[in-house]
């Protein structure tokens, strides 16, 4: 239980993700939290340190109509590959499998819009939108073919490049997509939607007396369901870190780096962005089902455990190949990383 409680904070952050949970979950007290290792604050640094290991350099791409599309690059004479991450995430997101990756690929991870060095413009934060300017990337800035690789709804982005991206997109890996759940499938009954979305949405209506991580722990679902009388405790000490570290993202050194890590992220996020999954207006009118069966390039589902619904995984499976794990970590790519490199350097075949 008490991983578990780990494991939905995790799930949350990375978003997107539609479990179910019980109201009659039993609370966690503070005496049954578990120990963490003493480098828990520090957890980004290896994160750090693959990015030097593989010499990534971040850059910029100028669209003509001005929008920047902000990215790291690992170069070699490999075949092309672009990663594309999830909501309230970075292009640094990858590091840890970037220097398995770069064995056999030339990497361009992008920041999607809204997020990192990208544009943020809300009249971008749209499937359509935002998947037109990566095939333009494609064809302008990699000028080659590539295997195009999304996580979450970087995923469903991915299938939208490999469905219409043209001749240049030759495979394409979706890890973990939010299949029909984002288009309105149950999506106010998601722990995602409870979780994150309605709370964002909830803080961006508010007078904003506290930090957003602070909010967030206030009236984070997980909390309420698991550690009810500690919860609260927790966010003061988020805004204390807050106040006592204006310009940083805020650690919790009691909570595993899983949980909060997003907030290292956040703080290149617009919130905007989010409000575009609280309303479903994101999808832009496209359907999923139209994007998938659109695909016919090769094309490999990567599906954590118990995440999506059967609907979801039976009309990716129709057109990709169906790779499962063994767990319901969302981020494959980091919790199951072999398996995550093996799909990737699969399209070399």
């Amino acid at each position: 239980m008490k991983n578990f409680l780990f494991l939905v904070a995790f799930l949350t952050f990375a978003v997107l993700c539609p479990l179910t949970v019980s109201a009659e979950t039993p609370q966690i007290s503070a005496g049954a939290m578990p120990s963490l290792p003493p480098d828990n604050m520090n957890w980004y640094d290896k994160y750090e340190a693959a990015i030097r290991e593989v010499h990534a350099e971040e850059k910029q791409a100028a669209l003509p109509s001005g929008r920047i599309i902000n990215y790291g690059e690992v170069k070699n004479d490999k075949p092309a590959l672009m990663l594309i991450h999830g909501q309230m995430s970075i292009w640094q997101d990858y590091a840890l499998v970037l220097p398995a990756l770069s064995e056999n690929w030339h990497i361009y991870a992008v920041d999607v819009y809204g997020h990192g060095k990208s544009t943020h413009d809300e009249s971008l934060y749209y499937l359509d939108v935002n998947g037109d300017d990566l095939i333009w990337f494609i064809d302008h800035v990699i000028g080659e073919a590539t295997v195009v690789a999304g996580h979450s709804n970087g995923a469903i982005t991915a299938a939208y490049v490999a469905a219409y991206g043209g001749a240049n997109v030759i495979g394409a890996v979706l890890e973990d997509p939010p299949v029909f759940s984002t288009e309105g499938e149950n999506w106010e009954k998601h722990f995602s939607y409870l979780d994150t979305f309605k709370p964002l949405h909830e803080y961006d209506e508010s007078d904003k007396r506290e930090c957003w991580e602070a909010w967030y722990l206030r009236h984070c679902y997980w909390g309420q369901l698991y550690i009810k009388d500690l919860i609260p405790l927790i966010a003061d000490d988020a805004q204390k870190y807050h106040d006592e570290h204006p310009g940083e993202p805020v650690k919790i050194a009691m909570l595993p780096s899983d949980i909060w890590y997003i907030f290292q992220y956040e703080m290149e996020y617009d919130f905007a962005y989010g409000e575009h999954f609280y309303d479903l207006s994101w999808n832009h009118g496209l359907k999923h089902e139209d994007i998938l069966s659109s695909i016919h390039i090769p094309c490999v589902y990567i599906h954590a455990m118990e995440v999506l619904d059967h609907n979801g995984i039976n009309m990716a499976a129709a057109t990709c190949r169906l790779i499962e794990t063994d767990t319901n970590d969302h981020i494959i790519h980091t919790k199951h990383s072999e398996v995550y490199i093996d799909a990737v350097n699969s399209m070399l075949r």
